[in-house]
């Protein structure tokens, strides 16, 4: 079977490609594991100037396989856990990276795969592609650098109002707010993406890298506090009737009824509002 991501080359251009179509390239263990050692690989190699992260199919990434975590010995809360850890690995190596990483978003970005587009330096939206953060319609908090990124890039009034609702964002919406570079045309994003690396490296890279940095360390909570915060976050959510609910309906394909889970009851060690 082919891998669940895998790295093509073009010169000094790498792509990793998220290879699970079949599920629009939901993550579980196996691509985060592969993600987190492509991505070790390719900013350590000196014959790499870019970094561009898609999807293969019709979909970039439709966020954290809950199916995968469900099905993980110890429930849904420890394979949220596991998976968590893996995807903060590999936000952190494109955080600390010097190299120019860009997301050439080809359909669907949901979930984990909203937050993996949110921490690349650019990202080229097909102008059919959709972003959705999907956390919290699944009864979970916002995961993935998420919380670190969102509101930095589209301000804290949006990103409440994209937590709360989980409206879906399109690439005209996505542009005027900040959380798109560029969009392409249909069926062009990872063209696009191509284009944008090459103007890159006719710049210098060296000033970008430095820049990166600066701008990067430049925000008040260093992302590896704010990385603990969401992983801790989205594990208790996983605890509360709210979460299994969100979970079991995702699953079994239906629509979550969270008033009635909230009549459960909850686990001792799951926040609630008051929490806050």
């Amino acid at each position: 079977m082919p891998d669940a991501a895998y790295v093509e080359r073009d010169a000094m251009i790498a792509t990793i490609i998220l290879n699970r179509p079949e599920r629009l390239n939901a993550l579980d263990l196996d691509m985060a594991t592969l993600v987190v050692r492509h991505l070790q690989g390719l900013v350590h190699d000196d014959g790499v100037s870019s970094i561009i992260i898609t999807g293969s199919g019709r979909g970039f990434c439709a966020g954290g396989d809950l199916g995968w975590a469900a099905a993980y010995p110890g429930g849904p809360a420890s394979g949220l856990h596991v998976l968590a850890s893996h995807l903060h690995q590999a936000l952190l190596e494109i955080h600390r990276t010097g190299k120019p990483v860009i997301a050439a978003v080809n359909g669907i970005a949901a979930g984990a795969g909203f937050s993996l587009a949110l921490a690349c330096d650019f990202r080229v939206l097909d102008e059919a592609a959709t972003f959705r953060q999907a956390y919290t319609s699944a009864g979970l908090s916002i995961d993935g650098g998420g919380t670190f990124m969102l509101p930095r890039l589209a301000g804290l009034a949006r990103a409440l109002e994209m937590a709360a609702f989980d409206e879906p964002v399109d690439a005209a919406h996505a542009a005027s707010t900040g959380l798109a570079t560029r969009i392409a045309t249909a069926g062009e994003a990872l063209d696009g993406a191509r284009a944008l690396a090459r103007e890159l490296q006719a710049r210098s890279l060296a000033s970008f890298a430095s820049s990166k940095h600066l701008l990067r360390c430049s925000v008040e909570t260093p992302l590896e506090v704010q990385l603990e915060h969401e992983r801790a976050g989205i594990v208790a959510c996983a605890r509360t009737a709210e979460g299994a609910e969100g979970i079991s309906a995702f699953t079994g394909k239906r629509a979550p009824d969270f008033p009635a889970a909230r009549t459960r009851t909850r686990d001792p060690e799951a926040p609630s509002t008051a929490d806050s």
